[in-house]
């Protein structure tokens, strides 16, 4: 089981939270999901709510900051100084929804947004490291941008957290991975090619799970819907769907039978 007790190093995706209409609603849905245990960790936390996988974080469930805006997932990145990233930020041509602040003694983040549109938290580790579990069923596992200006993306999240990049690119398909310098890949980013017309560059988390199929059965009798039907991909069995309140996000799991049996032929 993937764990990790350490703060994440600085550049890596290490932690998704959702912003939801209901997070009461939301912690029920991904419990039976994920197999998620919630905790409210009480009043000073002001309703946010961590989602606990073998007793270790996973993700977090907190109300959204603006009615009007949609349920969504967000990707945070580590940093080992919120304060210095945060003027990287803007001398990127970034900006910056609030300035950084101390989350208790949990540790210090800002929200920010890149030139592409895309939105992102950063966070400098406290008594929270961030994510305890990955790439385990029931955890993120990947964090993927898809950006309707993937150069300019390119260009500032490499100035910000920099970044390398590795084309993993096909006549049908832009895909590069992203990583610091001599490490390996950490995450990814793409076009907008699949988004529906009028959504802004954004950050997807992909989950792991034991079967995607069956993921996919239980999130649609919880209420949930599929934007794109599972199918079988080099890295696993992928499909994309949406939760109870709309919020989208990414199913990662081993490959079909049948897709397995033809690899070993």
């Amino acid at each position: 089981m993937p764990v990790r007790d350490d703060a994440w190093p600085a550049g890596t995706p290490n932690w998704v939270d959702l912003a939801a209409d209901d997070p009461q609603a939301a912690g029920a849905f991904y419990g039976e999901l994920f197999g998620w245990t919630i905790h409210d960790p009480g009043p000073d936390a002001g309703g946010y709510l961590l989602a606990m996988k073998n007793e270790r974080p996973a993700a977090g469930i907190g109300t959204k900051p603006d009615p009007a805006m949609p349920s969504n997932w967000a990707t945070y990145i580590a940093t080992d100084d919120a304060d210095q990233t945060a003027e990287a930020v803007r001398a990127a041509g970034g900006t910056l929804h609030m300035d950084p602040f101390d989350v208790m003694d949990q540790g210090r983040m800002f929200f920010g947004t890149a030139p592409d549109g895309s939105t992102f938290g950063v966070w400098q580790a406290g008594s929270h490291i961030g994510a305890g579990i990955y790439n385990e069923p029931g955890a993120y596992s990947w964090n993927e941008l898809h950006s309707h200006d993937l150069d300019a993306a390119k260009a500032f999240y490499s100035a910000v957290f920099g970044y390398e990049y590795d084309d993993m690119s096909s006549p049908d398909f832009t895909y590069v991975t992203f990583r610091q310098p001599g490490g390996e890949a950490t995450g990814g980013m793409t076009t907008a090619a699949i988004l529906p017309e009028g959504v802004p560059s954004v950050w997807l988390t992909w989950f792991t799970v034991a079967s995607t199929d069956e993921t996919v059965a239980k999130a649609e009798e919880l209420g949930g819907d599929v934007r794109m039907e599972p199918n079988d991909s080099p890295f696993g069995r992928m499909a994309v769907v949406a939760g109870a309140q709309g919020e989208v996000f990414g199913l990662l799991g081993p490959v079909s039978g049948e897709a397995a049996a033809s690899a070993d032929a």
